[in-house]
């Protein structure tokens, strides 16, 4: 028995939501070769977790979190050289959050209904040194990765954009000319292949660029 525990894939789960610790606890304990060893509620939570126990394989991780987001716990694992497995699981299915979590090092994106035997060849899979991504999410984070970058400036404004703000208003706020702020404009259309700016604004909260309170 003592042998068999020592085999076991041991997961941490991280979700601010105790109705989902439980059940994954449920769900995965009764699975051969799985063994849940913790759970935590935030991603400052998880660290200080995986700082103390060295016993630790593999993280099924939440991205929306209070405190610290699944996003920035990833970088902040590979900052301090915290080189558990890492599968996102979670609702949320933007081209960004796809990407960016992909960026940060996660191994493996799961969304929140998969199936039982899904998640358990997943975590077997990233457990082993391979990727598990599904193959509509493969496809839209392929897709992402093509489309060329924007720039903090870009960002910044296209944010501002999506707040309705004229061109002019975004100009006084960060100092610059309309015409300037113009020719980001167009920037921002053309690389989110939008026909206008009202495009644009939309494109970028579908694909989760920028969020939406």
């Amino acid at each position: 028995m003592c042998s068999q525990l020592a085999n076991n894939i041991r997961i941490l789960i991280v979700d601010d939501h105790p109705v989902v610790r439980a059940g994954l606890t449920t769900l995965l304990g009764t699975q051969p070769g799985l063994q849940v060893v913790g759970s935590a509620s935030s991603g400052s939570e998880a660290l200080e977790m995986l700082r103390a126990q060295g016993e630790i394989d593999l993280v099924l991780l939440d991205l929306r979190m209070p405190e610290m987001n699944g996003i920035d716990m990833l970088l902040a694992m590979r900052r301090e050289g915290l080189n558990m497995h890492v599968i996102v699981l979670t609702s949320f299915e933007t081209d960004e959050d796809i990407y960016r979590s992909v960026q940060a090092g996660a191994e493996g994106y799961l969304l929140k209904n998969t199936s039982q035997a899904e998640m358990v060849e997943a975590i077997r899979a990233v457990h082993a040194g391979g990727r598990y991504i599904p193959r509509h999410i493969g496809s839209r984070l392929t897709e992402r990765m093509m489309r060329t970058e924007l720039t903090s400036r870009e960002l910044e404004i296209l944010s501002m954009v999506v707040k309705g703000l004229t061109n002019k208003q975004i100009g006084h706020v960060l100092e610059i000319s309309s015409h300037t702020v113009r020719n980001h404009v167009n920037s921002l259309i053309e690389k989110l292949d939008a026909a206008d700016r009202t495009e644009a604004a939309t494109t970028a909260i579908q694909r989760g660029i920028i969020g939406v309170d």
